[in-house]
């Protein structure tokens, strides 16, 4: 069977399509499993069966670099004014495949078990209080940068260590960086992407040095203890953790913050039944998850010869796995297009999947329920005041802005 023709349809730097991208998507899954994407060249997967198992697939690897050259490889280097972004990229465990991948994330895992993530329960429980309180209070506001983003940055920022009078540069940080991760970056983002990597790379540098000289009760110190007891963990290796701790710790949780609350204003149904019954809570965290999702796109590098339905995808392709599709596909969902808070059968795979799965998820659901707790306790009469517009952004789905009054 030969590669299918990707639908006009999908075209992920149109607005209409970043607004609403789930009725091309549906386009996408009814006329194949694969598609080439010249402007990209990608090969899309949109069902929710190839993307399961393509993440499970030890043929494909966020990297080719532990096997192949660049030249070997058939790809072109970045260019050198690239550089300091992609060291920083290229040495967190996300685009590391085993065995490098399989010692950092041993490491990191230490400080996201579930009895660690339980005990820190409490102070998301508080801080997520606290921020719906100061809402409250001012009788409104902008829910993304009054509870979405302060929450998980904070969290994470205490879990790494970071003192509370170094957090401000964080988010602009982590935002610029995360700009490389959408589809054929402009040089204006890559700039920006190099100038947060370079500013990012020397603050940890001298707050490791000072961790160094004078640990605390921190994943930054327990990083550098493990490195002292034998598990080799390079200083760059330790930065792009952090880093990647940072900017995946957060962004997801951020966006499904308000996505999930954008969606609930849509849905005034749902949204009345779940101020009635907070139980539904857990619940509710994983179908918003699934039905706006977050992160809509994960790409791999194939690196041996793959056949998707009839069609051989060489090695050297790149892959472009479609989260938001996979989440509305009716073979894996019933009724995919609609949003129900009691969704029990819900393999959405937000997350990922396989040793790529998100080390932070059990950390994210804490964070969005806790949010949503303190939301519907203490807003229950939360209303949106003016229609949100959408980030530009297609691969990391996000709004410009959520603003709510009572």
């Amino acid at each position: 069977m030969a590669a299918l023709e990707t639908p006009q349809a999908f075209d992920p730097w149109d607005p209409a399509f970043v607004a609403d991208p789930y009725p091309a998507y549906e386009e996408l899954r009814a006329r194949g499993r694969v598609h080439y994407y010249e402007p990209t060249n990608q090969w899309l997967v949109p069902r929710h069966a190839e993307v399961s198992a393509l993440l499970r697939d030890r043929r494909l690897g966020r990297t080719y670099q532990h096997r192949f050259t660049h030249e070997d490889f058939g790809r072109t280097a970045p260019p050198p004014e690239h550089e300091p972004f992609h060291v920083l990229n290229d040495h967190g465990m996300l685009d590391l495949e085993p065995p490098d991948h399989t010692r950092i994330r041993r490491l990191v895992s230490k400080a996201f078990t579930p009895r660690t993530v339980e005990r820190l329960k409490p102070y998301v429980d508080r801080l997520a209080g606290e921020l719906v309180a100061g809402l409250v209070e001012a009788g409104g506001g902008d829910l993304l940068t009054d509870v979405a983003e302060p929450l998980p940055v904070a969290v994470i920022a205490e879990m790494l260590g970071i003192p509370e009078p170094d957090r401000a540069p964080l988010r602009p940080w982590s935002a610029d960086i995360c700009g490389m991760y959408e589809l054929n970056p402009s040089e204006g983002t890559a700039a920006k992407a190099v100038r947060a990597s370079v500013e990012f790379t020397e603050y940890l540098k001298e707050l490791i040095e000072a961790r160094r000289k004078e640990p605390a009760d921190d994943l930054i110190s327990g990083l550098i203890a493990a490195y002292d007891e034998g598990d080799r963990l390079t200083e760059q290796e330790m930065i792009s953790t952090c880093v990647l701790l940072l900017n995946a710790g957060h962004e997801a949780t951020v966006n499904a913050t308000v996505n999930g609350w954008w969606a609930l204003f849509r849905h005034p149904e749902q949204l009345a039944a779940l101020r009635a019954d907070h139980s539904l809570i857990p619940t509710a965290v994983e179908e918003l998850m699934r039905y706006d999702t977050p992160l809509q796109l994960f790409e791999r590098w194939v690196l041996d010869d793959i056949e998707i339905d009839g069609t051989t995808i060489p090695r050297g392709a790149e892959i472009a796995m479609l989260f938001g599709s996979a989440n509305h596909d009716p073979a894996a969902f019933t009724a995919p297009g609609k949003l129900d808070l009691t969704r029990k059968d819900n393999p959405h795979i937000s997350f990922s999947a396989g040793i790529h799965y998100c080390i932070g998820a059990p950390l994210a659901r804490i964070e969005l329920a806790a949010s949503m707790e303190a939301l519907l306790t203490q807003a229950p009469t939360l209303t949106l005041t003016t229609e949100p517009q959408r980030k530009p952004n297609f691969v990391i789905r996000g709004l410009e802005a959520l603003k709510v009054n009572f």
